[in-house]
């Protein structure tokens, strides 16, 4: 089966890293890629459309039908914020595209990047917001949900969105790899273990570190 995939969140360091491996991956036919900013990448697989309200997609469904993958990579940091505000862009805004995306491809495969700890139930304030989010996505009437929650991840060398804290802890990751493997991945594995699901699916609707370096090291997750 070959994956037509949308993709929220390309100007991130996570979303980056996922587009950077549909475009190189084999099983990948197309991919759209919405955002409010360009991802200012181009590739003959590559559509992208700009969105400035992510809470209306009345004005661009047409252009959303037909496809049978998404990788939702969209978030920002609790830091700073209230649970309100954290709340409105992290569960409300999912659900939205969610919902929309639900109603007009059923067919679709839809993986979540949430994060290592999360719990709707958790004392992080961050943890419960994602808990909800993804308690109230595997209820949507998709083919399949998968729930991403890495931890810290390895970035793509290369990319341009990786934060600081990424890059400088990157030379470290095979001793953080060795020590700790239960709580760390490389960002490419990530986006090979989404493709591998939308593909193939895996018998975990959660998907803890190993689980995404164990997916995507798959004969069929390989480019």
């Amino acid at each position: 089966m070959k994956i037509k995939a949308i993709i929220f969140g390309a100007t991130g360091m996570v979303g980056e890293g996922v587009l950077h491996e549909t475009l190189r991956h084999a099983g990948v036919e197309s991919v759209l890629v919405i955002g409010r900013r360009s991802c200012k990448v181009k590739h003959q697989k590559l559509k992208e459309l700009l969105l400035n309200d992510f809470f209306d997609y009345s004005t661009i469904e047409e252009h959303l039908r037909g496809y049978n993958a998404c990788f939702f990579c969209l978030g920002v940091s609790a830091v700073g914020m209230n649970e309100k505000d954290y709340s409105r862009i992290t569960y409300e805004l999912t659900m939205c595209a969610a919902g929309t995306l639900a109603r007009l491809n059923p067919e679709m495969t839809f993986c979540y990047v949430s994060g290592t700890g999360t719990s709707e139930n958790g004392r992080m304030m961050w943890a419960r917001v994602k808990g909800k989010a993804e308690n109230d996505l595997v209820k949507l009437p998709f083919k399949a949900v998968y729930l991403f929650r890495p931890g810290f991840m390895k970035p793509t060398r290369g990319l341009r969105n990786a934060n600081l804290l990424s890059r400088m802890a990157g030379p470290l990751y095979p001793i953080w790899e060795a020590l700790f493997p239960k709580y760390v991945c490389t960002l490419e594995n990530v986006g090979l273990a989404m493709i591998q699901a939308a593909i193939d699916g895996y018998p975990k609707q959660i998907l803890e570190n190993l689980d995404i370096t164990q997916l995507a090291r798959t004969k069929s997750g390989s480019a």
